[in-house]
């Protein structure tokens, strides 16, 4: 997690933004009487609201978590899937 203060973001606001993106990266920014806001990519901030959203209802919590030991306990098998034509 990065953190600077809003004027140095200012100043520097395409690699900032850039490091936030590319390498997915959290900032903190700084301000004046603890009035901080933190930055992330959109990419990032989906997936966190998508985690929310799947964690906070119980039965999807409850299906993923079934799953995942379905899959630790070797109860998965992978089937190839056939062509599909762009046309179809």
């Amino acid at each position: 997690m990065l953190a600077v203060n809003y004027t140095t973001l200012r100043d520097n606001m395409k690699t900032y933004m850039d490091k936030i993106t590319d390498d997915y990266e959290t900032m903190i920014v700084t301000r004046k009487d603890n009035k901080n806001v933190v930055i992330i990519s959109e990419e990032s901030y989906n997936n966190m609201m998508e985690n929310i959203y799947v964690m906070g209802n119980k039965y999807n919590y409850d299906w993923l978590m079934e799953s995942k030991a379905q899959l630790e306990n070797g109860m998965a098998s992978v089937h190839d899937l056939p062509e599909v034509e762009a046309d179809e």
